[in-house]
């Protein structure tokens, strides 16, 4: 039995998904970190929003935007907080399991043959290669997971997403120092606004 109830209708209008058992987190966490050359969030997007219908888009950022504050990398933050969500701490568990096992497996292969075979230039070529497709495919998602969000066409949602970004990607600012201002302001903001609509 999942611990919450899924929603009955995701973003587009069709039905959602029942919520995924301990055997389907593992195998489409696994497929989506064999499938994620360079990142996995684009993989990651596609399974729970687009496949599986596991979450509607706007879930899927605001699980994701929670994963930012938690210590660690944000998509296994993301993996054990939907596996959590839906079956509690085995969840969290085969969901984790599946997103690191098996690239854990073929890292350690990979670092074998590199260690013996990486001063080749045909493999530095490649290599480079696969890192600009995965630049690719980041921006990709990142539009993706914009397109909600413009759409609600929120002006304090939309201002705040432009002054972190020039906060942090134009100004340098450390991160922790804008999220310390940013977070405050933005449920500070979003707590007056549902007050005065209602």
């Amino acid at each position: 039995m999942a611990l919450i109830d899924a929603p009955d209708r995701d973003a587009g209008g069709a039905a959602a998904a029942p919520a995924p058992g301990l055997g389907e987190l593992f195998v489409a966490f696994a497929k989506m970190s064999l499938a994620g050359f360079g990142g996995v969030l684009v993989w990651a997007r596609r399974a729970i929003v687009e496949q599986h219908r596991w979450m509607t888009a706007d879930e899927f950022n605001e699980t994701f935007a929670l994963c930012h504050f938690l210590p660690g990398p944000n998509i296994v933050n993301l993996s054990v907080v939907f596996g959590s969500r839906f079956r509690g701490i085995p969840g969290a568990v085969a969901a984790f399991a599946g997103l690191l096992g098996p690239p854990l497996l073929i890292v350690t292969l990979l670092a074998v043959l590199y260690a013996h075979y990486g001063e080749l230039e045909t493999l530095r070529r490649i290599l480079a290669g696969v890192s600009y497709a995965a630049i690719g495919l980041l921006f990709a998602v990142v539009f993706k997971m914009l397109v909600p969000l413009l759409r609600k066409r929120d002006p304090v949602a939309i201002g705040l997403l432009v002054a972190v970004f020039v906060a942090v990607g134009v100004l340098r600012l450390p991160m922790p120092w804008v999220l310390a201002v940013a977070v405050p302001f933005s449920i500070a903001a979003t707590y007056l606004l549902r007050r005065r609509a209602t």
